[in-house]
């Protein structure tokens, strides 16, 4: 009984650390699962996030920026998560493939059905049965960043207001056009309420997998 879900959001939203929290409680209750991020997770993935990340490289080409993370995700769903969800375990990927078209596609505007075609050549048709995504308005996602939650500031946070902006509105394109899968949760609420929401999400998504199977 296998399932895939995906935690996708703008900066500071919290997905990472809700991530934990749910794979903690998941484990409790006896799933085997698979707590994982893009980009890294594998040895190729971890030094494509070093470069991609790295605030050094400035001069990056945003089309050069897509491609590393279309290289890194191949290599972390033929190496990973394809093997764990063929073992039927449960698999929580720290974003996947609608980053990419988010942070490239919509944030530097780069043409969107060719992103498609070479996400579609890179993920080998392995599509997330959930995607949760946590909103938050950028002004209050980068304030939490800068205040230290997360990660170091690297090179992707430190762009102008207004991509961080179309990335947000690309996600909510994103999430409205395809209601089936995904699901728009607030992350401005309070950490434990956020993490109520999404047990029951997952929760209700592992039952109807039960079902069918």
């Amino acid at each position: 009984m296998s399932l895939f879900v995906t935690l996708e959001g703008p900066e500071g939203c919290g997905k990472t650390t809700q991530q934990r929290l749910l794979s903690a409680y998941l484990q409790e209750l006896g799933y085997d699962v698979l707590s994982t991020r893009e980009p890294g997770s594998t040895a190729i993935g971890e030094r494509v996030r070093a470069i991609l990340l790295d605030p050094v490289h400035t001069e990056m080409l945003p089309n050069t920026e897509f491609l590393l993370f279309s290289a890194a995700r191949a290599q972390h769903v033929g190496q990973v998560i394809r093997p764990h969800l063929a073992q039927g375990g449960v698999v929580l990927c720290d974003r996947y493939a609608d980053s990419s078209l988010a942070y490239q596609g919509y944030g530097h505007q780069l043409d969107l059905e060719v992103m498609r075609v070479i996400t579609s050549f890179a993920i080998q048709e392995v599509v997330p049965d959930l995607t949760i995504y946590f909103d938050v308005p950028v002004e209050v996602g980068l304030r939490r960043k800068a205040g230290g939650a997360g990660d170091d500031w690297n090179r992707m946070e430190q762009k102008a207001l207004a991509y961080h902006q179309r990335v947000r509105q690309g996600y909510k394109t994103m999430a409205a056009a395809e209601p089936e899968r995904w699901v728009v949760v607030d992350a401005t609420r309070p950490l434990d309420q956020v993490q109520a929401t999404i047990r029951e999400l997952v929760m209700v998504h592992l039952a109807d997998r039960k079902r069918a199977g």
